[in-house]
């Protein structure tokens, strides 16, 4: 406001003082000056504040609806399409014996190193492939939060938690939008070949950040999109480029990048709330 009243005073009559004090307070906004002069020459001082705004580099990146491959959902994130996901009927697809070998279940159960007593979830669980394994790490005092959109997975992943006796996994139906998982409850969140599908990424990562502990892990495996030589169809695979710069606009720190023989492991971990 003072910056206005004084260049106002400049280019009146009898203003030799008001162009002393302006000039004073440029060298200390020297910055300023540029856009104070460019602004009086095209439009008048009034203009001023509105030409000297700097614009916003935090915007929320938003999505594009666009025509697709026979794959995708014709949403794209960030430069990505999103891939379908895979219904209820493709369970025992889950279930194969191949997997053993294209993923490394045991070995990622390895390296996520989770304790006795921990609470940890399992994203996009569906049978529970990874749910049961993860309940045998953290033990009767822990919990695993076995999370899937369909009401039908989660029937079939109850069925193999009873037919194994777990019973300190919870089944939790999320929406596409929500991991409906309760605040600050989590030291893990898994997600296994799941986030390349979600059709509303940028709020179910929000909403597992609320969902993580302050320090807590947040685990994306996914088949590698640098490598052409793995059979999998491109939109169901991520660089780990892509993955940080989708993650890197939520509260979360990378905390370590590891292999298995075909998908990334990609670790990171929720900053301190305020």
């Amino acid at each position: 406001m003072v910056l206005k009243v004084l260049a106002g005073s400049v280019f009146s009559p009898n203003s030799g003082q008001a162009w002393v004090q302006l000039m004073s307070l440029l060298k200390r906004h020297a910055a300023l000056w540029s856009g104070l002069m460019c602004a009086a020459m095209l439009d008048g001082v009034a203009s001023v504040a509105a030409d000297l705004q700097v614009p916003s580099t935090n915007a929320i990146p938003s999505y594009e609806f666009k025509p697709g491959s026979f794959d995708g959902i014709g949403k794209w994130f960030m430069g990505r399409e999103i891939a379908h996901y895979m219904g209820h009927q493709g369970a025992m697809w889950l279930e194969r014996e191949e997997r053993e070998e294209e993923e490394q279940p045991n070995e990622l159960i390895r390296l996520l190193e989770l304790k006795p007593g921990q609470t940890v979830a399992d994203i996009g669980a569906g049978s529970g492939y990874f749910s049961w394994r993860m309940a045998r790490q953290v033990g009767a005092t822990g919990r695993v939060f076995a999370n899937d959109l369909q009401p039908e997975m989660l029937a079939i992943l109850r069925t193999n938690m009873s037919v194994r006796q777990v019973t300190n996994v919870v089944a939790v139906q999320g929406s596409v939008t929500n991991v409906n998982l309760p605040p600050a409850s989590l030291d893990l969140a898994l997600l296994v070949d799941v986030y390349h599908e979600c059709d509303h990424p940028r709020e179910v990562i929000a909403s597992l950040c609320e969902a993580l502990k302050d320090g807590g892990r947040l685990v994306l495996v996914e088949y590698r999109g640098e490598d052409r030589w793995i059979p999998i169809k491109p939109l169901h695979k991520m660089t780990a480029e892509q993955v940080a710069r989708e993650l890197a606009i939520h509260p979360l720190m990378p905390a370590g990048a590891q292999r298995l023989s075909r998908q990334h492991v990609l670790t990171f971990r929720r900053t301190p709330r305020n």
